[in-house]
Formats: C-alpha cells, sequence, structure tokens
C-alpha cells in the first residue's frame, strides 16, 4: 500500500516540445515572432462584414483567411467546421509537425487534448442558423447547428484529426482561458494522467453580435487608427482590439521527451489559478486574486520571486485591466515590481480572448528558447498608473531563469504558467 501511494504521489517534469500558431499576424509561430520583435501592427479595418455603424472597426483579422483555409480544407468542411474549430486545427498541425511526435509509434491513450474553443463558440454559425430559424422557420436550421457550434468541438476535432484517446476535454474562463487549458494539460502530465498531450485555445470573435457587444459594453478601444488601437500600459489606451486565432502547445512528460530526443522548446514548472470573486466584468483593483495566482505559480515552480526574468503580461490596453494587472505585480513582488521587464503582445495582435493565454505561453516558450524577449507595441507613453518596466525593444543576452505569463478573465478568473528554461 505505501509503494503505491509513493507511486501515485510521484510528480513528473513537463517540457513544451511543439508549438503553433494563427494569429493576425500570419500563419505560423515564426510570422507572429517576427511580427513581434519588428513591433508591427497587424490589426486593421473589419472586412468580414460592414462595421459602419458599429462603435468599433478595428479588429486582427487572420490575413487572407478565405485563401488559407483553402490548402487547409474541402469546401464541405469548411462549410460545417466552426470558424473557432478551423483555427485550432491548423494551429494543432504545427504544434504536431514541430514536435515531430510519430503518434503511430506511441500510445493514443497516453495522449490528452485539452483544447478550448470560442467565448461564445461558434458564433459564426450561430448567427447564421438563428438568422434561418426567423426568417425561414425552424426546419430551415442545420441539423448540424449544435455540434458545430459548441466550444468542446476544437479538443473534439483535434482529438480525433489524431487519435488522441487520453483525456479530452475544454476550458472555458474567458480570457483566462487558453492559460487554463495549459495548465490543466500540465497538471495530466505532472500527476501521471497523460504522458503527452495537445492543448491551446482557439477564438472567434469578429461576427457582428460579439463586436456590438463588446463595443456597446465599452471594452474595445473607439478609434479608426489601427496603429494607435491597442496600446498596453500606455496613458492613451482606451480598450481592448478583438482578434481570431489559436496558439497551441504540444506537452510532454520530461523524460519521455529525452528518449525521443525531441527539442525542448521550455519547461513548465508552475501554474496557479484563482478567482477575484469581486465583479463580472471588472478586476479586482487592489490585484490580489491575479497576484495570488502567480505566487502559486512560483512556489510550484521551486524558484523564488528574485528569479523572475519576466512577465508576459495579460496586458490588454483596457484602463481597469492594466492598472489592476500592475498593482498584481507589485503585491508580488514590492518595489522590484519596477525592474522587472514586462512585455504584452497585444499591441501587435489583438485580444484573442479564449486563445490569448495560449499563443501567450507559445510566446513565452520562444522567448526562453531564443534568448530574447519581445517589445511591446503600441507602447510609448508611459502611464504613472502603470509603473512597470514595459519592454520597448527587444532584450538579447539575458539571463532568464524564471517566465511568467498572465491571465485574467471577465468573472475574476486568473491564470499564470511558469516557465523555465529546461536544464
Amino acid at each position: 500500500m505505501e509503494s503505491q501511494r509513493a507511486t501515485m504521489q510521484q510528480l513528473h517534469r513537463v517540457v513544451i516540445t511543439g508549438v503553433g500558431a494563427l494569429t493576425p499576424a500570419g500563419c505560423g509561430v515564426e510570422p507572429l515572432w517576427d511580427a513581434l520583435l519588428a513591433k508591427r501592427c497587424c490589426l486593421g479595418r473589419i472586412t468580414r462584414f460592414d462595421p459602419t455603424d458599429y462603435a468599433v472597426r478595428i479588429a486582427g483579422e487572420i490575413p487572407d483567411y478565405d485563401n488559407l483555409r483553402n490548402t487547409f480544407f474541402s469546401h464541405k468542411d469548411a462549410r460545417r467546421l466552426s470558424r473557432f474549430v478551423q483555427y485550432a486545427l491548423i494551429a494543432a498541425d504545427e504544434a504536431m509537425r514541430t514536435s515531430e511526435l510519430d503518434i503511430s509509434k506511441e500510445d493514443p491513450c497516453q495522449f490528452a487534448c485539452v483544447f478550448s474553443g470560442g467565448t461564445g463558440g461558434g458564433m459564426e454559425i450561430y448567427e447564421r442558423e438563428i438568422i434561418k430559424l426567423y426568417t425561414k422557420g425552424p426546419k430551415a436550421v442545420s441539423p448540424l447547428f449544435i455540434p458545430s457550434m459548441i466550444a468542446n468541438m476544437a479538443a473534439a476535432h483535434v482529438s480525433m484529426r489524431y487519435g488522441f484517446k487520453g483525456e479530452c476535454t475544454n476550458v472555458i474562463t474567458a480570457c483566462a482561458t487558453g492559460t487554463h487549458a495549459t495548465g490543466t494539460a500540465y497538471r495530466l502530465i505532472r500527476h501521471g494522467d497523460a504522458t503527452m498531450a495537445m492543448c491551446g485555445g482557439s477564438e472567434e470573435t469578429i461576427v457582428p453580435t460579439l463586436i456590438a457587444g463588446f463595443g456597446n459594453l465599452g471594452a474595445l478601444m473607439p478609434t479608426d487608427d489601427a496603429q494607435h488601437a491597442s496600446m498596453p500600459f500606455d496613458r492613451r489606451r482606451g480598450g481592448f482590439v478583438a482578434s481570431e486565432g489559436a496558439g497551441a502547445l504540444v506537452l510532454e512528460e520530461y523524460k519521455h521527451a529525452c528518449a525521443r530526443g525531441a527539442h525542448i522548446y521550455a519547461e513548465i514548472v508552475g501554474f496557479g489559478a484563482t478567482g477575484d470573486a469581486y465583479h463580472v466584468t471588472a478586476p479586482d483593483p487592489t490585484g490580489d486574486g491575479a497576484a495570488r495566482a502567480m505566487r502559486r505559480a512560483v512556489e510550484e515552480s521551486g524558484y523564488s520571486i528574485a528569479d523572475i526574468s519576466h512577465i508576459n503580461a495579460h496586458g490588454t490596453a483596457t484602463q481597469l485591466n492594466d492598472t489592476a494587472e500592475t498593482a498584481a505585480i507589485y503585491r508580488l513582488c514590492g518595489s522590484n515590481a519596477s525592474q522587472i521587464p514586462v512585455f504584452s503582445v497585444k499591441g501587435a495582435i489583438g485580444h484573442m480572448l479564449s486563445g490569448a493565454g495560449a499563443i501567450e505561453a507559445v510566446v513565452s516558450a520562444l522567448s526562453l528558447d531564443r534568448g530574447i524577449i519581445p517589445p511591446t507595441t503600441g507602447f510609448a507613453e508611459p502611464d504613472p498608473k502603470c509603473n512597470l518596466n514595459v519592454v520597448t525593444h527587444p532584450l538579447t543576452n539575458n539571463h532568464q531563469v524564471l517566465a511568467i505569463s498572465n491571465s485574467m478573465g471577465f468573472g475574476g478568473h486568473n491564470g499564470a504558467l511558469a516557465f523555465a528554461p529546461c536544464i
């Protein structure tokens, strides 16, 4: 019995061996990385529908997506699969390719899939079918309506594509979804419930209902100047910019990855998740919940707060979020908070909501793997209320020990992942 308990309590190291991305910067992790280092804003006027009468007209669309999906999907699949599912499959394909895993040589029952999709599920299909219902009657609604748009379908289709037969699930926590999905997959491997996992987040937001809803809520930046629409931690900021895409990661148990000679981008060494219990849309202004999530991730990592080399911030460019996240960082790090490099990817690619945390996990892994901390696009005029060391130019030759990636979602959901170089 004692030996069984010891086996059950054994914890495993978890590493990242595959990464994939589909963002407003383009298809793949390299276009994303290049855009971040060049501080290139990838946002623009909405083209998917006429935004003239909307409060907000700027978003982060996937460039040339209609042509891109023709190379990945048949016309039939493109009609039946929600955009967030399509995005998830494209990002997962790259993650599997970069991992160089041969699924035919692995036990599929040891391969989990935690892929979360869509703050509202497949909203494009939802809108289309609702219009049919009220203009043509109930018999016009597609029999595939429900399995096309519900949020677990990203995980379902990714697992079916590769034959993953381990735990298959999704986590929906608004803008913290991608981080919580990655953290959930990390825990499955850490506690011995899987040897490998595909994880990530996907999002489709550029549909009339969501843009109208977020715009009327006052959450989006009301400007027609795309180059100055998303400005994390900048005193001129006035809201986030909605964008679309997906981020995907392949996680493996450390010994398994080493045995097959895999390239290891980084190790996930900690995960923290907390709730604010404060407000349905506003973060706790004291930053208590986000600070506790970061602290839990650091404590699990075995490192100390003094080891934090940089923070990949949630940094949405809303007034409330950026000041609350600043407060959280100071709660965690004290006076040293003003010295730690902080950056946000959202100035370049906007806010991918359910996909944001996954993309930021990808960027954190690349940052440690390549020894570069990316700058923050859109940041130029510091806000005294956000007295942070916001990175404005790529930082190279930095000895990185521990990186933190933050997410904060509507409803008070906080998530933090801790990454370290694999040694």
